[in-house]
């Protein structure tokens, strides 16, 4: 089980990806002002999203907030096993930083709900 329930009323932003992160944090003016993720305006803009890291030996779930200047892990978990043959099946044994299954995206809503009852 994680410890996801101390973010559970963070902005969490679910359909972005680590591609568009990168557009609009990293190189600013590649995107379009009227797309569904905007260039940011300032280093006060930020988002909080979920990847899934494999460049270690296990695939990573972190949460991150990015702004233009810093990406901050806030939380890191170990894939949990349950995922791991959907992920393989998936993405084999490629290395990188990958936007989560919705399976994935799933299991880390109602992880994040169980803050919200408490």
């Amino acid at each position: 089980m994680s410890d996801l329930s101390r973010f559970a009323l963070l902005p969490i932003d679910w359909n972005l990806s680590p591609e568009h992160a990168v557009t609009m944090y990293l190189e600013w003016g590649n995107n379009n002002w009227h797309a569904e993720y905007p260039p940011v305006r300032s280093k006060d803009d930020y988002s909080i999203y979920f990847v899934v890291d494999t460049w270690g030996e296990r695939p990573m779930i972190r949460l991150i907030r990015r702004n233009s200047e810093d990406a901050e892990d806030l939380a890191v978990l170990d894939m949990p096993d349950a995922f791991l043959p959907a992920w393989k099946a998936e993405y084999q044994d490629m290395r990188g930083v990958f936007e989560p299954l919705p399976l994935i995206k799933e299991w880390l809503k109602k992880e994040l709900e169980r803050g919200e009852k408490k």
